[in-house]
């Protein structure tokens, strides 16, 4: 008879997959993480590859990373370090231990681990273990590799389609270890290769070994988990991504206005995927061009909102820096455009696949001119639906370019997105010109909020010129009068100043917190960890989150005056601190900034915010 495995109850734990960039971590940790999502528990996600297109096999810069944080309730971040970790070759055992907490399983496949993938490791003797003093007994260690070929001998498979499966032998490892059904395992990949359907199979048959190896080899020696889901809020699930949830936010924005989206893009990392999953999204009107470059996929769809569509551009950094000139020229002739800004690490090419905020004062003021535009960032992967929601719906109502900030983290990262109902979201009511006003009508003539009306060109009695040089506020012809030139530009600065924001809401100690922590945008998972572990630990503290930042929340003053100490964390040297500085009379923060392309490490955090009390 079986031995009867001990199953332990957690309320969260983290796993780390790591290998070669071509091992498949990415995959194995998504499948993993959409599992876990499907069951009902929390989950944050963090991809944490090189920007090498492929770099040699084994070596310490070609090693790619997944980190996944489930729990039993909500979870912020993906956590600082990990409880499993998952090494496929000597090198990701290398890079990648330092994410393990004290005490973490690791999983390693044996194969890859010889004498010449040691040295490429720069291990100095074979005990790898001893060396970096690992305690054998946390190690389960696998003939991964000789298990798959052994699994899949009567396949027909050739050793390099055998060699893609090794990923799912550690996938169904990690299952077995976390007590999870592989058939929801099997259905996701029947789904993903339906097409392709011996290739399921195969993965699937790979899954159930590396499942039963954990199972017969390692259940006197290695406990079992299960974190059950807790007070989750009925519906249907998705594990999704940012960038996946901020094409769904236009989609849905498009829909709800009732007009086409056009997406305008160049591809650059991180902000790619946008592209790619809104080209296939055609029978939900989406039309998507991949231009020439930065400058015509911002032209093109400003071209398209003149034309009365939903017009999006975008793009990472970089781009924002070429598209600077066709973003004023929305501004001049004040027409509804999104541009999606993905951060990533600068300046240059810098990082490309890594993660920073740097980008809010050139989005704030990297334009020529007096040029107002409202921008926004999103807070989560799944917060990146509503706010491109959001941003679509601000551009359209007030005509006017809106920038959404999202960044690598956030965008790579997933979470478990509640599919909302559309007929539920906000109204998107743009400001067509008004049938009464045919003949009389001209361009620049505003509704009672300060906004344009939209003339669509085709539209009988409505023909119209717009273009980037200054136009008479009432004749909308040139105009290069000094005192319409200063109307117009208090106009445009009027009209953003008018578009009414959600207040800024405080979390926490909110009658007498010692210490308020703000941030904006992709850090507020960290941040309100970090607030939860000081409240656990006695300390009176809140928190306020910036996700509009221009124009700011009519409270933001009243709020940042109320404590007596306030500090501003953000991942870069200090540009939100300085902007609401500017913003807010008296206001001198206490700042933390770190530039490294990571994550906040929460424990940080907390270290810090201890020494402001």
């Amino acid at each position: 008879m079986a031995e009867q495995l001990e199953v332990k109850e957690l309320d969260q734990v983290v796993v780390r997959f790591s290998g070669d960039s071509g091992d498949g971590m990415q995959l194995a940790g998504n499948i993993f993480s959409t599992v876990s999502a499907t069951v009902g528990n929390g989950i944050s996600t963090f991809p944490d590859y090189p920007a090498d297109i492929r770099a040699p096999q084994g070596s310490l810069t070609g090693v790619s990373g997944f980190q996944v944080h489930i729990g039993s309730g909500k979870v912020y971040t993906p956590g600082d370090k990990c409880d499993v970790l998952v090494a496929m070759n000597a090198a990701a055992l290398k890079t990648q231990y330092r994410y393990a907490k004290p005490g973490a399983t690791i999983i390693i496949d044996t194969d890859p681990f010889g004498p010449k993938d040691l040295e490429k490791a720069q291990f100095k003797t074979a005990d790898y273990l001893g060396e970096m003093g690992i305690d054998p007994d946390r190690v389960i260690q696998c003939p991964l590799t000789t298990m798959v070929k052994s699994a899949l001998a009567d396949s027909g498979m050739d050793m390099k389609a055998m060699m893609k499966c090794r990923n799912m032998f550690a996938l169904g490892l990690v299952c077995w270890l976390f007590d999870r059904d592989l058939s929801l395992v099997a259905n996701f990949l029947r789904e993903k290769f339906a097409k392709k359907p011996a290739i399921a199979e195969a993965n699937i048959k790979v899954i159930q070994a590396g499942f039963d190896y954990g199972h017969n080899t390692h259940s006197s020696t290695v406990n079992v988990y299960r974190v059950e889901s807790k007070h989750k809020e009925p519906g249907r699930y998705m594990d999704i991504t940012g960038n996946k949830a901020t094409a769904y936010g236009f989609i849905a924005a498009a829909e709800k206005a009732g007009l086409k989206l056009y997406l305008g893009s160049y591809p650059i990392t991180p902000a790619t995927d946008v592209l790619h999953e809104l080209s296939k999204h055609k029978s939900c009107g989406v039309i998507t061009v991949q231009c020439e470059d930065e400058i015509s996929g911002c032209a093109s769809a400003l071209g398209a909102s003149f034309a009365g569509a939903l017009g999006v551009t975008s793009t990472s950094g970089p781009g924002i820096c070429l598209k600077s000139e066709a973003m004023n020229l929305a501004v001049i002739m004040e027409l509804p455009l999104v541009v999606l800004d993905v951060q990533r690490g600068g300046p240059a090419t810098g990082l490309p696949t890594k993660s920073e905020q740097t980008d809010l004062l050139q989005v704030l003021f990297g334009r020529n001119g007096e040029s107002p535009m409202p921008v926004m960032a999103a807070t989560s992967p799944t917060d990146c639906f509503d706010a491109a929601y959001q941003a679509s719906k601000i551009a359209l109502e007030h005509m006017t370019p809106v920038v959404l900030l999202t960044d690598a983290f956030v965008a790579n990262g997933s979470g478990a997105f509640k599919l909302p109902d559309i007929n539920k979201l906000d109204p998107i009511n743009p400001p067509y010109v008004p049938e009464e006003l045919k003949g009389k009508w001209t361009p620049y003539m505003r509704a009672e909020n300060g906004t344009r009306y939209w003339a669509v060109p085709g539209r009988e009695g409505f023909t119209h010129i717009l273009g980037g040089l200054e136009k008479d506020s009432n004749t909308g012809a040139i105009s290069t009068n000094p005192e319409n030139h200063d109307l117009m530009t208090r106009l445009r600065q009027q009209k953003i100043a008018n578009i009414q924001v959600p207040d800024l809401e405080v979390d926490g100690d909110v009658a007498d917190a010692d210490l308020l922590i703000v941030g904006f945008g992709s850090t507020y998972g960290h941040l309100r960890a970090a607030m939860d572990e000081l409240r656990a630990a006695g300390h009176k503290v809140a928190q306020a989150h910036f996700k509009y930042l221009n124009p700011l929340p009519a409270n933001t003053a009243e709020v940042l005056s109320r404590y007596k100490k306030v500090v501003v964390a953000e991942q870069n040297m200090g540009q939100l601190a300085a902007y609401l500085r500017m913003k807010v009379d008296h206001f001198t923060p206490y700042q933390f900034n770190q530039v490294k392309g990571q994550p906040f490490v929460v424990e940080e955090l907390v270290d810090y915010f201890k020494t402001l009390m």
